[in-house]
């Protein structure tokens, strides 16, 4: 699958969305249980490059009480 520019941008911002938070509310938890910076503006910088590492993706879902699940999806040849 091709992911499109902004997909990623667009789709960690619903969950947090669909978790109950804002941005701020997300930043301030990551701020608190990670120690990430809590700035909302270097948050955004990294949602806009679409550079978060797979690291930084566990940790907020952790923070908005999700768990990242891996399922298969359809073969590849």
């Amino acid at each position: 699958m091709k992911i499109k520019k902004g997909y990623i941008r667009s789709q960690v911002k619903a969950q947090i969305m669909l978790a109950g938070y804002t941005m701020a509310e997300a930043v301030e938890l990551l701020s608190t249980e990670y120690g990430w910076s809590d700035s909302l503006s270097n948050f955004s910088v990294k949602l806009r490059r679409e550079s978060l590492k797979y690291k930084d993706v566990l940790e907020l879902a952790d923070v908005l009480g999700y768990e990242i699940v891996w399922q298969k999806g359809r073969d590849r040849e």
